[in-house]
């Protein structure tokens, strides 16, 4: 009987080490202060900043669900990396933190070095938008568990923040106006509401187009990071929720106490086509229920900082806090 290899089992640990070389440049690009070391260890290094008085360390995690399946049907995988650092980063600034660095795990059928290759050259500009390292990851290849082509993705960041600074309940009061940051499209959000209505009802083709722009340039329009702006005016911001599945109506009460509501006027919010055009098969309530509608993050302000702050950012006025139960009112 001849003997068989670990490649005869679907596993070329050669292309994997291909793979490797391929993005240790990618990965060192992302290096910030407090990286100790580089690829290649068991586990990654970071040194904490001295700067905190009482440090606390986020954790966030996520992936980027079924948008990935537009990215493995159209072949465009150098910017579902942004979406995975994004959906991380944007939580981690939600508890008033700072990312510090990000690690991937990448899980496919059989890899592929070149698209691999440019998902973590996605991630690699995802963490550089973040200011924050990636510094460690994991690759792996497993052909009993996913179909050829096949991958998912998943990733880790971790940051910090000062103890008494992470809940922002507290800080929030009756009078403080709530903000908009734009999202850049769908984010990484209702994308199996996306296939069903673009692909399966609609039969989309590749090069159709929705307002002068081919509409899998839009869906796979990349989510905004929100850490340059946020960390830019952190003094003025109260509270920041990021609007993922659930959209304004569940996410922005995560960050309210029981004594104040969020009143936010749907006429204020300034949509794109996109939705507009899911809205023709997808019910008002729903829409709101599962997309941003062109929010990205909400930044709950003193009403005396607004100005400062839609001055320095792209930011804009939808509605304010006021008295009552917890919860979030669409007028």
């Amino acid at each position: 009987m001849s003997n068989i290899s670990y490649k005869d089992a679907g596993v070329d640990i050669d292309a994997g080490n291909i793979f490797v070389k391929n993005i240790t440049s990618l990965v060192s690009s992302t290096n910030t202060e407090g990286v100790i070391g580089g690829i290649g260890s068991f586990a990654g290094a970071f040194e904490l900043p001295k700067t905190y008085k009482n440090p606390v360390l986020l954790s966030a995690t996520d992936g980027v669900g079924t948008k990935l399946k537009l990215a493995i049907k159209y072949k465009k995988f150098d910017t579902v990396g942004i979406d995975l650092v994004a959906m991380c980063v944007n939580d981690i600034l939600c508890n008033h933190g700072k990312p510090l660095f990000f690690l991937d795990y990448y899980a496919t059928g059989k890899l592929n070095i070149s698209e691999a290759t440019q998902v973590v050259k996605g991630i690699a500009e995802g963490c550089r938008q973040s200011q924050c390292a990636l510094i460690g990851g994991e690759t792996a290849e497993m052909p009993t568990m996913y179909t050829d082509g096949d991958f998912d993705l998943a990733g880790f960041c971790v940051g910090i923040a000062e103890k008494d600074e992470i809940d922002r309940k507290n800080h929030i009061n009756d009078g403080d106006v709530v903000l908009a940051m734009p999202s850049s499209g769908i984010h990484s959000n209702g994308f199996s509401l996306v296939n069903k209505i673009f692909f399966d009802k609609l039969n989309i083709k590749q090069n159709e187009k929705l307002a002068g722009k081919n509409i899998i340039d839009i869906l796979m329009e990349p989510t905004r990071i929100y850490a340059k702006e946020f960390l830019s005016n952190k003094a003025q911001i109260k509270a920041m929720s990021h609007i993922t599945g659930g959209g304004i109506i569940e996410n922005l009460p995560r960050v309210l106490p029981k004594n104040l509501t969020a009143v936010i006027n749907k006429n204020k919010i300034k949509s794109m086509p996109i939705f507009d055009e899911i809205a023709l098969y997808v019910n008002k309530e729903e829409m709101y229920r599962t997309f941003n509608m062109g929010v990205g993050a909400i930044w709950i302000v003193d009403k005396n900082d607004v100005q400062k702050v839609l001055q320095n950012t792209d930011a804009y006025e939808i509605g304010n806090i006021t008295k009552g139960n917890l919860g979030c009112k669409m007028i």
